[in-house]
């Protein structure tokens, strides 16, 4: 008969054996990973500056992490096309997207197939837009001045674009408009390039969009009123902000990288650590300074924070703005 401290250190033994294989299928996956393509959507259409710096960003991924990282685009829904695959797709970190700040905020204003505090895994905050109104270089409108006087004269004549309801561009203008006095007129666009054609055509007063019309206004046919930022940019340091200008209008719009809900925390690890190194990347970075973006980074809990903190914050604006969501 065996001793029964021997029987018990068996049974310690045992248990701890078949803990170690329970796990072990999860360290093998994780250590494995990723052992085929990662597909990351960018919910912006293809040849606007949100591609090209998201493009960027998936090709220096992929180095560190030793496999492709393919850009599938899907734009429309104000940049919600990509969370809302996110929440039909394997936790398994082989499909990602990007998350801009539209997430925290659109719940408030229509109902959305996610949970935003519940449905993600977000990853890592990477970088941030800087936006801008433009209009036409041969537009009478010179200075936001005379949009202003304008649109009281002509209430909901003055027309602008934006990359879609509910984003940055559109409420930082309707902000400014509130504080302004005055009534503009919204089109929705699918994505910057759209916009922009749009208002290269002559079908609309104004754009209002993160950078990808610089390289229009450095040839001189778009003219660029204002800038939405807490300081001036320095690309254009001439170019005042909304809010310098008195209308008490901040717009800094952070964005990252996520993932479903339920990810194995070693593939989390993984993929934060491998776009961590994009941002030392001087291709990244050259892509940044291109369309004016900043590094802004989180790690994946402080991004998380962030995250459910933006949520809180957004509630209020769009509640002021008097756009939350009826009912």
């Amino acid at each position: 008969m065996k001793a029964p401290h021997t029987s018990r250190r068996s049974f310690v033994q045992a248990t701890a054996a078949a803990a170690a294989v329970a796990v072990w299928p999860q360290l093998a996956q994780a250590q494995a990973f990723p052992a085929k393509p990662i597909k990351l959507i960018c919910p912006w259409p293809a040849g606007g500056s949100s591609d090209a710096v998201m493009r960027a960003l998936a090709e220096s991924a992929g180095k560190a992490l030793g496999s492709q990282v393919i850009i599938e685009n899907k734009p429309g829904a104000s940049g919600m096309l990509g969370p809302n695959e996110l929440v039909r797709a394997a936790p398994d970190g082989y499909t990602l997207s990007q998350f801009t700040i539209g997430v925290a905020r659109l719940p408030h204003m229509q109902k959305m197939q996610f949970d935003p505090l519940k449905d993600f895994t977000y990853i890592a905050c990477l970088t941030g837009y800087t936006f801008g109104i433009v209009v036409k270089a041969d537009s009478p409108f010179k200075t936001i001045k005379d949009l202003v006087d304008y649109a009281k004269a002509n209430p909901d004549k003055f027309t602008y674009g934006s990359t879609g309801n509910g984003t940055t561009p559109h409420l930082a203008v309707e902000e400014f408009a509130g504080k302004a006095g005055i009534k503009l007129s919204h089109v929705p666009f699918k994505g910057s390039s759209d916009g922009l054609q749009a208002l290269l055509g002559g079908h609309i007063n104004a754009h209002s969009d993160a950078t990808g019309w610089a390289p229009h206004v450095e040839a001189g046919t778009l003219r660029l009123l204002a800038t939405y930022g807490s300081k001036r940019t320095k690309r254009w340091p001439n170019v005042p902000t909304l809010n310098e200008l008195g209308y008490d209008t901040v717009s800094d719009s952070p964005f990252g990288i996520g993932g479903p809900k339920g990810m194995d925390p070693a593939v989390v690890k993984k993929l934060h650590d491998a776009f961590k190194k994009t941002l030392e990347d001087p291709a990244v970075l050259a892509s940044f300074d291109k369309y004016d973006q900043s590094v802004i980074y989180m790690g994946t809990e402080e991004y998380t924070k962030f995250i459910r903190e933006t949520f809180q914050k957004e509630k209020v604006t769009i509640e002021r703005l008097g756009l939350a969501m009826k009912g």
